[in-house]
């Protein structure tokens, strides 16, 4: 990143969309210079935005606008903030796109009327209907943000300190286009001690997701979401004998009554008796209402611990302690719980969600390699349905992320958990677009329930059904075949297999019809088009032949 701070900066999108807020943390990254047209204009003037359309009129505004982008510019080691409508001049178009990298900060309607509700320093919006208006100034300026982007952020995200580290991320990346030997390196400030703070937003039920070391110690973080006296934990035989007493020490340091449940750890165990054996501990030891369940483990226990939370009582809350990666990333995140039925996997559950995820980063030290593989393949699918800079990082540093450096795997938790907290925000109870996170998962699931739970990893099946999804979205052509070399490689460089086991046409057929995205009895799959955004449609028959046919052993 160091070259970029001989170049310049210029953030342009909408009013309320961040470009001062985001600017700034930029800059002081970056070791440039902020400066925001705006201030500037008014430092000039001696007058504000607001005054200076109103006795001037917007076409005086836009004439000193167009001088102060024009001088600005000019400078060097910059990072600047624009106003909304800078770009609707054409000399200031070319300036931007002349002088500097330009990083187009989207943001929706709601989201920008959400935050300058009650700004009055906005003198477009000073309407009877802002909303008619912002949606017609979106309209209006939409595509002249694009002709000058050569980043483009969506920023509806809840996490400024995340938007700038993807922003540099993708500053970086630019970079490397014209050097083949360069290699993009995770922020500096993720290292080992990083913590950061997330949330998945959903009204009355959000909850905040913690990531960091040491967050097993941490009473304070864990018992600040337990209510009432009994705390049931539920762990594996896995788990157990590596976090078990640490946790239930921090939980009984401030006097609370700690029930352990220790059940067998395997995909295999993800069923009814489990769930069964849970709800006998909790009767036996008399827990109510107020009892807090605690899944310390992994996918199965996280699952299990929240479908008997959903159920026991009605409802009582819990908390997810995830250990592995592949829980950290994905599966403690969202609400989703439940068990695998013989006939399909989690086909019997409950959206419910967590009062928090605390993820403790120190847990994958002790992960087997196989473990941390299998997460790695959550990791992969993020970048590959959401955010193609992501998928980016992720081949430039899948060797971290291999040799479990701190700082990667930091970010690619960090990364990960927000990309999916916004999924589920917009979709709760997949109605539609959370669908999406089950890139891999069609072609997956059948995997692990034609050779029997607990063969094949979770994760494994996901990594081999993404090169699968990756060949089929090929075959439809949303892809193109380097595309799907880039998911195959990147899927082997994880240590996962990119062939599936020959399960016959038909049972491949049979397994995938039991999906819950399928409707009127035709296969749902989620699919590439192109690499970095999602597309949910069924294929025609002879083209799902021919990935099964090119996909087995």
């Amino acid at each position: 990143m160091s070259e970029i701070s001989n170049s310049n900066i210029f953030l342009v999108g909408l009013m309320g969309a961040g470009k001062t807020t985001i600017g700034r943390i930029l800059a002081r990254k970056l070791g440039l210079r902020f400066v925001d047209s705006d201030h500037e204009i008014e430092a000039r003037t001696g007058a504000t935005i607001p005054w200076i359309f109103e006795i001037e009129g917007e076409a005086s505004f836009r004439r000193r606008e167009a001088e102060v982008i024009r001088d600005l510019s000019a400078q060097q080691g910059i990072v600047m903030a624009t106003g909304g409508g800078a770009i609707l001049n054409a000399d200031s178009r070319a300036y931007l796109k002349e002088r500097g990298t330009v990083v187009y900060l989207r943001a929706s309607v709601s989201n920008i009327l959400a935050r300058t509700s009650h700004d009055k320093n906005r003198p477009l919006l000073q309407t009877a209907d802002p909303r008619r208006k912002l949606e017609e100034l979106t309209a209006q300026r939409e595509p002249h943000y694009m002709e000058v982007a050569d980043i483009v952020i969506d920023t509806g995200r809840p996490n400024v300190q995340s938007m700038v580290q993807t922003i540099l991320m993708q500053l970086a990346s630019l970079e490397c286009e014209a050097s083949p030997n360069c290699v993009i390196h995770a922020e500096p400030s993720m290292n080992e001690q990083s913590k950061m703070l997330l949330s998945v937003d959903l009204d009355e039920r959000s909850y905040p997701i913690a990531i960091g070391p040491g967050l097993l110690a941490d009473a304070d973080a864990l018992l600040r979401h337990i209510s009432g006296h009994k705390v049931a934990i539920v762990t594996n035989t896995t788990v157990a004998p590596l976090y078990l007493g640490r946790l239930q020490a921090a939980l009984a340091s401030d006097g609370r009554e700690v029930i352990c449940i220790v059940l067998p750890d395997g995909e295999e165990y993800k069923n009814w008796a489990s769930l069964m054996q849970i709800f006998d501990a909790l009767l036996a030891n008399k827990c109510d209402r107020k009892t807090t369940l605690v899944a310390l483990g992994g996918g199965v226990i996280g699952d299990l611990t929240g479908y008997a939370a959903a159920s026991y009582m009605r409802g009582i809350g819990f908390v997810q302690v995830p250990t592995t990666l592949l829980a950290q990333v994905d599966s403690s995140v969202g609400g989703k719980t439940g068990i695998n039925h013989p006939l399909g996997k989690n086909m019997i559950g409950a959206f419910y969600q967590p009062r928090a995820v605390i993820a403790d980063t120190s847990t994958l030290e002790t992960l087997p390699a196989r473990e941390l593989s299998a997460g790695l393949a959550e990791v992969i699918k993020h970048g590959a349905i959401i955010d193609a800079a992501f998928f980016d990082w992720i081949e430039a540093n899948m060797a971290k992320l291999m040799a479990r450096d701190k700082g990667a795997l930091a970010y690619a938790i960090a990364r990960s958990c927000e990309i999916k907290a916004d999924v589920v925000r917009q979709d709760e109870r997949e109605g539609g677009l959370r669908a999406i996170l089950n890139f891999g998962h069609t072609f997956g699931h059948a995997i692990e329930a034609g050779l029997g739970y607990g063969h094949w990893l979770h994760g494994e099946a996901v990594g081999c059904g993404m090169v699968m999804a990756a060949d089929l979205s090929c075959r439809m052509g949303y892809i193109d075949q380097a595309a799907v070399e880039r998911v195959r490689k990147l899927v082997a460089a994880a240590g996962l297999p990119v062939k599936a086991p020959d399960l016959g046409v038909a049972r491949w057929l049979e397994l995938m019809e039991v999906d819950k995205k399928n409707e009127g009895g035709a296969i749902k799959f989620i699919l590439l088009k192109p690499l970095g955004s999602p597309s949910i449609t069924s294929a025609p028959h002879e083209l799902v032949l021919a990935t099964l046919a090119a996909g087995v052993q």
